[in-house]
């Protein structure tokens, strides 16, 4: 069955118009700072919670759920798709001591090893995560607008026994592999060309793209 296509929704529309704009416009035009301090961060705010109730509507379609919120069938999670991502207790408590070692550990290598190495290794991974954040916003932007050959798609799945306790490695056998449309390897390699021309340059307003990207993805 094909998915059913989203509703029209002009406030998502105004918002990435906003946010283009407002990126576009600052090159050539002095904006004062609060004004777009406040339009940029409603824009995306607003964009960004609108793509976690999708993502949301998603997950619990992959599950077999109604809208309603009742199961498809007799309760295994297995056959309706992945568990949907809950944030618990644990996890929130654990989130200052993770901070914590984050920014030690990066005291410790910026002390120990040359400063310019650790720089290119930070530079190394925001562009790597850059090039997925790119695709994981440009990709739907291709799919609807582009033709109906960048909507069909490609996925390779395995399993993978692992040795390691669960605590951890998790429960065995490791489920990998990926679903992807062809828009979506079209919008990530228009990311990895972005984040090699930011890698080379470091010019601010490609780095306000890729912050941008973070915050809707």
């Amino acid at each position: 069955m094909a998915e059913a296509k989203a509703p029209y929704n002009p406030l998502l529309v105004l918002s990435y118009g906003t946010i283009i704009a407002l990126w576009v416009g600052c090159q050539y035009v002095l904006i004062p700072y609060v004004a777009n301090l406040m339009l940029l961060v409603t824009a995306i705010l607003y964009a960004g919670c609108h793509w976690s109730l999708s993502l949301r509507e998603e997950q619990a379609a992959a599950r077999g759920e109604t809208p309603g919120g009742e199961g498809g069938g007799d309760g295994d999670d297995d056959a309706h798709g992945p568990p949907a991502e809950v944030l618990r207790k644990e996890d929130a408590m654990l989130f200052p001591i993770i901070g914590s070692c984050s920014l030690f550990g990066l005291y410790l290598a910026f002390k120990f090893f040359d400063k310019e190495t650790v720089n290119l290794v930070i530079s190394f991974y925001f562009c790597a995560m850059g090039s997925f954040a790119i695709a994981g916003v440009l990709g739907p932007v291709l799919e609807g607008a582009g033709p109906a050959a960048l909507g069909r798609r490609i996925g390779w799945h395995r399993t993978v026994n692992h040795p390691l306790p669960e605590s951890v490695g998790g429960k065995s056998p490791w489920k990998i592999g990926f679903d992807c449309s062809h828009a979506d390897l079209l919008a990530f390699a228009g990311g990895v060309a972005f984040c090699v021309r930011y890698f080379y340059t470091k010019k601010w307003f490609l780095n306000n793209v890729l912050g941008i990207c973070f915050c809707l993805k």
